[in-house]
């Protein structure tokens, strides 16, 4: 089967998705690559380099918002309460097992 340009082209909505994706994965492995790295300067460079990532990653979120390709639902108090607790739970948690470790 031979394919043509026309089968191969991605449409608006599939190149920005494309390019969003890829974006969140160079954020996770820059991520993972800053918290590996032993050298101030390695992480340095990690480290501007996530944040100009995430810039872009975000510029493609408002651009696919826009257009109506990305809808984020409005959160709801309560799922903002529940959240909420999770955290504090789990950082009250945490607390406690530095506190004591043999735990």
């Amino acid at each position: 089967m031979k394919l043509t340009k026309q089968d191969t082209t991605l449409c608006e909505k599939d190149a920005l998705q494309d390019m969003l994706d890829s974006e969140k994965t160079l954020m996770s492995l820059y991520t993972t690559a800053l918290y590996e790295g032993s050298g101030k300067n390695i992480r340095k460079n990690f480290s501007d380099n996530l944040m100009g990532v995430a810039e872009n990653q975000y510029a493609l979120f408002r651009q696919m918002s826009a257009r109506g390709y990305y809808d984020v639902p409005s959160a709801k108090k309560d799922m903002i309460d529940k959240a909420a607790e999770m955290f504090k739970k789990g950082q009250k948690t945490l607390k406690n097992k530095a506190a004591d470790p043999t735990n």
